[in-house]
């Protein structure tokens, strides 16, 4: 790393304390910019990469709700808008007690970049609240949504910041929360994305993310003269991401043999076909049970629980691809070892930085096929893109219409990593690919419009 980049790492440690997948999430972009800022120095004179690294506004709330009991709780709601370089703000909402402010920067950022690969007119932004649906009742869930949108509405709208789902969000919470906007408002708008069919949704938005994510896999074994049949492939995760990655593979003709959720995982050496799928489904979605309920219902499964520390065995399975969608830093150093060992050559990543900078390191060196996140993922942002369109059209595309959209805009997005990454001599590395034609695409934009 160069001086002028470790010098800008320096500094964003020493103004965000305690903030370490915002500093992780820097750090590996500023790793790829710097080939960049050495070529040409407009970038580096304009401190582009410095401005893109600081929010352009950051909005902090409190919001309080009343549960079934009668008791009143005060949760804190978070609003990042990150950059409005190319277009208005877009980005999930996640609630989970895990959510900080550093936590929703590192998101931001990375959303930035992997909003510029789609092709659309996007900006990045990221928020939420440490507010755990799991075990809420709907009328609480409802009550907490309206006093979060009560506050955030202030802050949002079709042409400033779009918000989504994400973890913790889903179609009842993106129901509730546009149905408070849409109250406080009095407007019918295209201010959140995710929305049912019948109030201005978009069909194949819960499959985007898992279908992307497949898609940008297919892509990467094309240059290598191969397709996804007969694979065999892990999927982490059990929720919308991975469910409909294993759809998709399904479709393509593989073989996902593995789900989890926060407590274990299950393997499946028979492969997880559509009846099974349908009942990870039903499970996950309706009863919202556990992933270990799998077993008891297909006995030729295995069930192993996750363990606190070291390497999660799941990733030692012999197989071909894997498809980590469950969060981020989830596969380790020695994960990352494990799955080159069990002969996987294929990462597709669909959860948002889900392999630690070590394990990057390792798929690199090894020269297998990495899709990061911010390109392999990207598939939910541009299907919301696309139901903004449609939204500003009035108009509702047909599946096959929206799927079609969203595998060229996966073909577009493999292009431009694959032929950014051989510009600046880094033939393959899909890492270096998406930060730098992502950042060239906000950067150049900045510079057209200023100081500002």
């Amino acid at each position: 790393m160069s001086d002028p980049v470790r010098d800008l790492m320096t500094q964003v440690v020493e103004k965000n304390p305690g903030e370490p997948e915002f500093h992780q999430a820097v750090h590996e972009v500023a790793e790829s910019v710097e080939l960049v800022l050495a070529r040409d120095a407009r970038y580096r004179d304009h401190m582009l990469f410095e401005r893109m690294v600081e929010p352009e506004r950051v909005v902090m709330f409190r919001v309080p709700w009343v549960d079934d009991e009668g008791r009143i709780h005060v949760n804190r709601g978070f609003r990042v808008e990150m950059s409005s370089a190319i277009g208005p703000y877009k980005g999930g909402l996640r609630f989970h007690p895990s959510v900080n402010l550093g936590m929703l920067k590192f998101l931001a950022f990375e959303q930035v970049f992997k909003n510029a690969l789609t092709t659309l007119p996007m900006g990045g932004g990221k928020g939420g609240a440490d507010f755990d649906p799991k075990g809420r009742s709907d009328a609480e869930v409802m009550r907490f949504c309206q006093s979060f949108m009560t506050e955030l509405q202030r802050h949002i709208g079709p042409f400033t910041d779009v918000p989504a789902g994400d973890i913790g969000v889903g179609g009842r919470e993106i129901g509730f929360l546009f149905g408070q906007y849409k109250k406080i408002r009095n407007e019918f708008s295209g201010v959140l994305t995710g929305k049912g069919m019948n109030w201005g949704g978009s069909l194949v938005r819960p499959e985007a993310t898992g279908y992307g994510a497949v898609y940008f896999a297919a892509e990467m074994l094309g240059t290598r003269g191969e397709h996804l049949e007969r694979k065999v492939c892990l999927v982490s995760g059990s929720g919308n991401v991975a469910q409909y990655t294993v759809e998709k593979l399904l479709d393509l003709h593989a073989t996902p043999v593995t789900l989890s959720d926060s407590i274990g995982f299950i393997h499946d050496p028979d492969g997880i076909d559509r009846e099974k799928l349908a009942w990870v489904i039903e499970l996950k979605e309706v009863r919202r049970g556990r992933i270990a309920e799998y077993v008891d219902r297909f006995p030729g499964a295995t069930f192993t629980p996750t363990p606190r520390a070291g390497a999660n065995p799941m990733w030692a399975i012999p197989a071909d691809c894997a498809f980590p969608s469950a969060t981020q830093n989830e596969i380790n150093a020695e994960d990352a070892a494990n799955l080159l060992a069990g002969g996987v050559y294929v990462v597709s990543e669909g959860a948002n930085m889900p392999t630690v900078p070590e394990g990057v390191e390792k798929f690199i060196a090894d020269g297998i096929l990495f899709g990061p996140g911010k390109a392999a993922n990207a598939g939910g942002v541009a299907v919301s893109g696309l139901e903004m369109s449609q939204n500003a059209e009035r108009l509702t595309w047909t599946r096959e219409q929206v799927d079609e959209r969203l595998h060229h805009i996966m073909h577009q997005i493999h292009e431009q990593c694959r032929i950014t990454a051989s510009h600046y001599d880094a033939p393959g590395n899909y890492v270096h690919g998406a930060n730098i034609a992502g950042f060239l695409k906000v950067a150049d934009a900045m510079l057209d419009q200023g100081v500002v």
